[in-house]
């Protein structure tokens, strides 16, 4: 059962309130003044809280202001119930968080209504998603109850692709974002002179195509192809932009979920303008790693080509096969029988990556 606590000095109206809140199965409390209501906030910690503007020790907006400051109640879902219907008036309660304003005298449905949203939305604000399969569905199936609307990529199953399937090529219609389930992918630009510019590798958890599906031109601005197996969940351009455009709460959800890192791309645009050529590919390599593209020397890994190494660290293949050269003569990454590229010596590899030059 919910905890509403209602703050009203008008003892008419708080007593209304508080039956047609008990009527629908809610647990509510109540205050007379906003300094007892910020007390009382405090220590029984509501799931929402109705509060008037003007009122005696504390008003609305100070009430507001003083839970908002306080770590344990910033985050409650906060209404207004006031005869103020001023825009100045509720300008002011928007600017302090306030979620919602309910005008004197109200309708017992328009009461309800309004907390029910409040809390629905609170609940799935609150929630967290892994960026794994069951944490994907998760969020498509409390999306499709919170927006009462069935998403297609609810029941929708992942695709299998073979090593070096292209996904989706540069120039095309976008019709999906891609959300890796297993393998890896890589993604690339064609350069005037016929070259491929490497943009990202991924793996497991990550997405693909978001920046084609946001962007103006309809079209996937590079191209993605499986570097080894991969399985791949798409989700539907309709999909992409009902999540996106039609509740700010959820767009806000879904963008945070499908972000890659941003601030691992700037970092990484900062190493190829002032790291050494061996710092740069000490860190790319244990990103690939991480990532599951390259293995250890227990654990097979993918078939990396230089070319592609090379355009990951922002240097020429000539450098790349060098550079690569060099740490495998003092040991620091190897290749299988098959020549795909094995790491041998990851601590090492971390001390070059965090400091420059070769130790």
């Amino acid at each position: 059962m919910k905890k509403v606590l209602v703050i009203e000095d008008n003892r008419e109206v708080r007593e209304n309130t508080v039956e047609i809140l008990e009527l629908a199965n809610y647990n509510v409390i109540a205050a007379a003044n906003g300094r007892a209501g910020i007390q009382m906030a405090m220590e029984q910690l509501p799931d929402i809280i109705i509060s008037d503007i003007v009122m005696p020790e504390a008003n609305g907006y100070t009430v507001l202001e003083v839970l908002s400051q306080n770590s344990d109640t910033a985050n409650i879902p906060f209404i207004f119930l006031s005869a103020k219907d001023k825009k100045e008036d509720i300008r002011m309660g928007m600017s302090l968080g306030a979620d919602d304003y309910i005008y004197k005298p109200y309708r017992s449905q328009e009461l309800l209504d309004a907390v029910e949203m409040r809390i629905k939305k609170h609940n799935f604000i609150q929630q967290k998603f892994s960026k794994t399969p069951v944490g994907i569905n998760h969020f498509f199936k409390e999306v499709s109850e919170y927006l009462g609307k069935e998403l297609i990529s609810k029941e929708r199953e992942s695709q299998i692709f073979k090593d070096r399937e292209r996904i989706y090529q540069e120039g095309n219609a976008a019709h999906y974002l891609y959300f890796i389930e297993d393998g890896n992918i890589k993604t690339f630009r064609g350069t005037e002179s016929g070259k491929e510019m490497i943009t990202g590798l991924y793996g497991p958890g990550d997405f693909v195509g978001q920046l084609s599906l946001l962007g103006s031109g309809g079209t996937y601005l590079e191209t993605a192809i499986v570097m080894e197996h991969a399985k791949v969940l798409g989700i539907p351009k309709e999909d992409f932009i009902h999540l996106v455009y039609q509740d700010k709460e959820v767009a806000n959800k879904f963008l945070g979920i499908i972000s890659n890192n941003m601030i691992d791309l700037q970092g990484k645009l900062i190493d190829i303008a002032y790291s050494s050529v061996d710092r740069r590919a000490a860190k790319a390599l244990l990103e690939l790693h991480e990532k599951g593209i390259l293995k250890d020397e227990h654990h097979k890994g993918v078939d990396m080509l230089r070319e592609d190494f090379a355009s990951l660290i922002g240097v020429a293949k000539e450098t790349a096969i060098r550079t690569l050269t060099k740490f495998r003569e003092i040991g620091l990454v190897g290749t299988d029988k098959k020549r795909k590229l094995t790491i041998l010596d990851i601590d090492r590899l971390k001390r070059i990556a965090d400091f420059e030059g070769m130790l």
